[in-house]
């Protein structure tokens, strides 16, 4: 197992349309075709859930998804980024062929197929999401957004729906992102969250203002599963629970240093577990087979008995998910490719590229290509001199962690958390999963890994070649091109760090020195 547009409290507009539409009328002639309902969240890395031993979360409908069905503990985006991300599993592609909509806050470019209308079109599914779909970014040339028509809510979208019409829908929560969150404080207490209870991983100090920044997180992660075990309590009510497929995932990773934007497997690793009664027959099972993200689209289309287009290089898991087997069932699935390209324009002055890498990620290694190294992989620590005015660490998600560790940066004790999470890095990086599994210590460079690296540099070479990767076909300079729509996170002033540099009198000790 893997460690680990402002909005109104979506519970509260759940809990009021569930009241309209669960009456005696509410009942409708069961689909002949499974329906989908895709519960996704915005950051939740894996680990976060309280079935997967976290001690301070409690997620009881991911829980009893875990329980009724099928958990993939080896399950990874195909970039760490929301608009990549999103835009694989629609496409059911490696994030890098997707043209534009390759980096974040692009255009979706219109003649890519998405498993919705494949759905729609050639299997008579209504579809439709709410919430936030793909993106953020722009969309032109379509009748209706990549992962189906808007709808208000969940019970909006069955009323419209045709009786006995198998549908597909795409939930996309906004927990639990950044700057989504109001006053965190009351939302801690309200979701009893306390921050004394929360487990800093090792990879951050254990400090008061992180803990408090981590229970806020946290409390967004109930947030999120209590509105998805609403959603799935209106299935329930309508008899239509056990012939649905109910899949419970993430973009990618928790957005706090190391996680959201690289490729370690806090970055990439998320949760999966998919509940499908009339289809699992030995649930309760937990698969080690590698999944990527997109493979949902061909598993969607495989079980709706849809071609699945050329074009898609997902692999369907519809036999890890029918199998009796618990561990790994496909031996070929023994490894998973990731990568990121741009993510905000957030380098040094007279550089609008992004910080492109590739990784291979296997049973007992992470190797990890950084093709610009020159560049900042978090984005310009210097916001007097960024591309972009203002723009500071501009792939790093502005929060209290962030504030502290750079308001600390010179501490000796802080520091190397500091340099970890936004320093340079090399151009190749390698990490032994079984002695390090935080992936803290590059090993790219030691003598008793060169096997090894050039094994896993070669493979995965071949393996975007194979996949078409601009980057290993040489034009991949053309990634960095393209307008950019969104914004950066800027310098907050002077002030706001100052805030967080009286702890700094008395900062704790590493709970695990990162540089040991």
């Amino acid at each position: 197992m893997k460690s680990t547009i402002p909005t109104v409290t979506l519970a509260l507009g759940v809990g009021i349309a569930l009241a309209c539409a669960t009456g005696p009328a509410a009942a409708e002639t069961p689909s002949p075709k499974p329906n989908i309902l895709f519960l996704f969240a915005d950051d939740w890395g894996d680990g976060h859930a309280s079935v997967l031993g976290d001690p301070t979360v409690k997620t009881p409908a991911f829980d009893r998804v875990v329980r009724e069905g099928v958990l993939f503990s080896n399950a990874y985006v195909s970039s760490p980024s929301c608009t990549p991300s999103r835009g694989s599993i629609l496409a059911g592609q490696h994030f890098w062929r997707l043209g534009t909509a390759a980096n974040l806050w692009s255009v979706f470019p219109e003649h890519l197929p998405v498993y919705p209308d494949l759905l729609a079109e050639k299997a008579g599914y209504f579809t439709g999401h709410t919430r936030k779909g793909w993106g953020p970014g722009r969309v032109a040339g379509r009748d209706a957004p990549p992962a189906g028509p808007r709808f208000a809510n969940f019970a909006e979208f069955l009323e419209q729906r045709p009786d006995g019409q198998p549908f597909c829908f795409w939930f996309g929560s906004q927990d639990p992102h950044r700057g989504v969150r109001g006053n965190g404080a009351a939302l801690r207490e309200s979701m009893g969250i306390d921050p004394d209870d929360v487990v800093v991983p090792p990879m951050l100090p254990d400090a008061p203002a992180v803990r408090e920044d981590i229970a806020e997180y946290y409390a967004q992660v109930q947030r999120f599963d209590t509105d998805a075990g609403e959603l799935m309590r209106l299935l329930e009510e309508r008899g239509e629970l056990d012939n649905t497929i109910v899949v419970f995932s993430s973009d990618h990773g928790w957005s706090f240093p190391r996680g959201k934007t690289n490729l370690y497997d806090v970055g990439v690793g998320v949760p999966l577990a998919v509940r499908w009664p009339d289809g699992i027959s030995t649930p309760g099972r937990t698969v080690t087979d590698f999944v990527s993200l997109p493979d949902l689209a061909a598993t969607f289309l495989e079980v709706a008995g849809v071609e699945v287009p050329e074009e898609m290089t997902a692999r369907s898991i519809l036999p890890q998910l029918t199998s009796d087997a618990d561990g790994r069932i496909d031996p070929t699935r023994d490894h998973v490719l990731t990568g990121r390209e741009r993510h905000t324009v957030a380098q040094d002055q007279g550089n609008s590229g992004g910080y492109p890498m590739r990784a291979i990620r296997t049973d007992g290694f992470l190797y990890i290509r950084n093709h610009k190294p020159d560049r900042w992989p978090e984005g310009t620590p210097h916001h007097e001199r960024a591309h972009t005015e203002n723009a500071w660490l501009g792939d790093a998600d502005n929060g209290q962690t962030k504030y502290y560790l750079w308001a600390n940066r010179d501490h000796p004790d802080i520091q190397p958390f500091f340099d970890m999470a936004y320093g340079k890095r090399p151009a190749e990086e390698l990490y032994d999963i079984e002695k390090d599994p935080h992936q803290f210590h590059n090993v790219a460079e030691d003598p008793d890994y060169a096997e090894v690296r050039r094994e896993l540099a070669g493979r995965l070479a071949q393996a975007l070649r194979e996949a078409g990767d601009p980057r290993e076909l040489g034009d991949g300079d053309r990634m960095d091109e393209g307008e950019y729509f969104g914004g950066i996170p800027t310098w907050p002033g002077q002030e706001v760090i100052d805030r967080y540099r009286q702890e700094s009198q008395t900062p704790p000790p590493p709970a695990e020195d990162p540089t040991r």
